[in-house]
């Protein structure tokens, strides 16, 4: 197995959903040891759809590939205890805590740093006043969905944006933070808010500076590409095709790939628009996509491929995640990043490993999932140095619990 470049590295995650746990898996893809903490039985993610025939949550496991899973009662002070001695365990490259739970009590980073004066620990809120926000109560606020379809009618989108992106400052804070004290010899709460990820890419992205500017507000305008050239187009077989062009460039392969350069060369005139700026293809727009709808609708998805693979046009067809997987040479083992594993309560399934390359030294190969509770004897061994009796004294009072106890079933 290839060993990931952050080796040796030790995180403790105690989270539930999304955002966090994909911060820690993140970690884990790139070789660090992420110890994830759930009560007995699992947290309220741990059988969310969609669930596998056996009653496994297929979200649950692809959110957790490559961690080591313990399962400790959290609700009483002996489970409390163990929790806190993984986290605050000696050691430069451990000490580390990320969460996306309320850190409260035993789990503040007050109470936490009194064991260990250099603690890192980050943790994720909904806003950044500390109150509730997640995915969706956050996106609808940000202006996306009224400026998404064709209506002003707000459209939402299934992909959960605000989360992923947290999951990923969530790691890089991390990284940063365990760098500063390796410096320094500090320790660090760090703090994000999902709605403040949210917001900071609206701004990033020029929505706000716009408004403040220009005094406009994006409308909707389908499948549009905004400002550029670009959309949606139905082949003779019935699917769909997406062709963009940002630069001359790519513009210019369009009308060599399609035969249709002179039509195009007709338009600007026409149009009183210079064809080779951004501006005066998005106005001419119309008039452009009405040659290409004629041109993609005489021919089929494969024939379209065809005619546009290799040919510098910016080009993909839509699929849904069924045609992803059989279709798309990018969705397979044909792909490095891809790989088959054993996934408990799934069977053998195709999994991507983490999507950065390191050349010359490879990638951690795709991992499972642990079943919830899978190492929480051998952690308290390895980690802890606890015996064997004292495990099963644990065991025998409701304290941890292995994946006997845990299960993959739902009731």
């Amino acid at each position: 197995m290839t060993t990931g470049i952050l080796n040796g590295l030790r995180v403790v995650e105690v989270s539930a959903f999304i955002a966090a746990p994909i911060g820690g898996m993140t970690l884990a893809q790139l070789g660090a040891e992420v110890i994830r903490i759930d009560p007995i039985g699992g947290n309220i993610d741990y059988r969310r759809w969609p669930l596998s025939p056996s009653g496994s949550s297929l979200y649950w496991s692809s959110l957790n590939r490559g961690k080591r899973s313990i399962a400790i009662a959290l609700d009483k002070p002996e489970g409390q205890e163990i929790a806190r001695a993984l986290i605050t365990q000696p050691g430069e490259d451990s000490g580390i805590l990320l969460t996306n739970l309320p850190a409260s009590g035993w789990m503040s980073y007050k109470q936490l740093s009194e064991h260990r004066n250099d603690l890192i620990m980050l943790r994720l809120t909904g806003n950044h006043d500390g109150s509730g926000a997640v995915d969706y109560t956050v996106n609808c606020a940000t202006g996306f969905p009224t400026a998404t379809g064709a209506t002003t009618d707000p459209v939402n989108h299934v992909l959960p944006a605000w989360d992923i992106a947290a999951g990923l400052y969530l790691s890089t804070g991390l990284l940063a933070a365990e760098r500063a004290r390796r410096k320094d010899k500090q320790g660090r709460e760090l703090t994000l808010a999902l709605s403040d990820v949210a917001l900071a890419s609206v701004g990033n992205l020029g929505y706000l500076a716009d408004v403040q500017v220009n005094g406009t507000v994006r409308q909707p305008m389908g499948n549009d590409l905004y400002g550029a050239l670009g959309r949606d187009f139905k082949t003779k077989d019935g699917r769909f095709v997406m062709i963009v062009a940002i630069s001359n460039r790519q513009w210019r392969a369009i009308g060599k790939a399609t035969g249709l350069t002179d039509k195009f060369a007709m338009i600007g005139p026409m149009m009183d628009v210079d064809l080779n700026t951004e501006g005066g293809r998005f106005e001419a727009r119309g008039a452009i996509f009405a040659l290409l709808e004629h041109w993609c609708g005489a021919r089929s998805l494969a024939e379209i491929r065809s005619a546009l693979d290799g040919s510098g046009v910016l080009w993909g067809p839509y699929q849904d995640f069924g045609q992803l997987l059989a279709e798309d040479p990018r969705c397979s083992e044909a792909n490095p990043m891809f790989g088959r594993i054993d996934q408990p309560g799934a069977g053998n399934i195709l999994a991507p490993a983490g999507p950065l390359g390191f050349v010359g030294s490879g990638r951690v190969p795709p991992q499972p999932a642990p079943v919830l509770g899978q190492d929480t004897d051998r952690v308290l061994s390895d980690v802890l140095g606890l015996s064997g009796a004292a495990i099963g004294k644990l065991h025998d009072a409701g304290t941890i619990a292995g994946p006997d106890k845990a299960g993959t079933k739902t009731n």
